[in-house]
């Protein structure tokens, strides 16, 4: 039996289709790994919030509240305003030495974090609304220059609390 003879076209066809099909495979590999690139380098800030609380104060007028906003976006943000309905006086603070300093903003950097910590940078709430109690959980909503604002329910730990890590 002999192989039956194909006309010019068919050779060309079955010889092309396959270069067309891996070409386009390519093509469709490549926008799809350029979108993989634009998605993991944005560049916009891309907030987390982790890590909040508020130790039960000692006075009934006054608190401090500490928590961590993580930037895994390309950009950096600035963390530029904190409300909460327990308190209408709440301020930004950062401690240089023993020196604590009022702050009008806080940077959060690009690919970095804003640590607020006892002894360090954290919130101060003056003209409390009440006494927050041990498991209380507080409303806070964290506004920042670019990014939308985060609300975060903080909760309310012992006095001698100290987080992990």
């Amino acid at each position: 039996m002999r192989p039956k003879k194909m006309n010019k076209a068919t050779v060309a066809t079955a010889t092309a289709l396959p270069l067309v099909l891996a070409g386009g495979l390519l093509l469709i590999t490549g926008c799809q790994s350029e979108k993989d690139r634009l998605s993991v380098s944005s560049d916009k800030p891309e907030l987390t919030v982790s890590g909040a609380y508020l130790p039960q104060p000692a006075m009934a007028d006054m608190a401090a509240a500490y928590f961590t906003v993580e930037n895994d976006g390309g950009k950096a943000d600035q963390l530029v305003g904190v409300t909460s309905p327990l308190s209408s006086d709440i301020t930004m603070h950062t401690t240089e030495g023993s020196q604590m300093k009022h702050a009008a903003k806080l940077e959060v950097p690009a690919k970095g974090k804003l640590s607020l910590s006892r002894g360090g940078t954290h919130l101060m709430l003056g003209k409390l609304d009440h006494k927050p109690q041990v498991g209380e959980k507080i409303e806070f909503t964290l506004r920042f220059a670019t990014s939308a604002p985060i609300k975060v329910k903080v909760p309310v730990e012992s006095a001698s609390f100290r987080p992990k890590g």
